[in-house]
């Protein structure tokens, strides 16, 4: 039961960025559909890292690795998407 639960936490945490990816999206401009690509890749990143720890199965090794990699992931989309804003913002002015 305990292997199970990281990876549903994990899992259930991408939900919310899930949405955000469609809320986002809705507007339809091109700043708002890279953005909710950023969103739904890091919801997918989760997922992913959901699917890892299921796999990983209590092995500490395994679970670091997979636990390692999703935060790169992660904060690398979020840093990614950061930068975007940044350009657009001062492609603005």
């Amino acid at each position: 039961m305990n292997e199970l639960l990281a990876p549903f936490v994990l899992a259930l945490t991408a939900f919310p960025a899930l949405g955000i990816a469609f809320w986002v999206g809705r507007e339809g401009s091109p700043l708002s559909r890279n953005q909710a690509l950023h969103w739904a890749l890091i919801a997918l990143s989760l997922f992913c890292g959901a699917a890892g720890l299921y796999w990983a199965g209590g092995n500490s090794n395994r679970t670091y690795a997979v636990a390692g990699v999703v935060f790169v992931a992660v904060n690398a989309l979020a840093i990614s998407m950061l930068v975007r804003l940044h350009r657009a913002h001062r492609m603005r002015k």
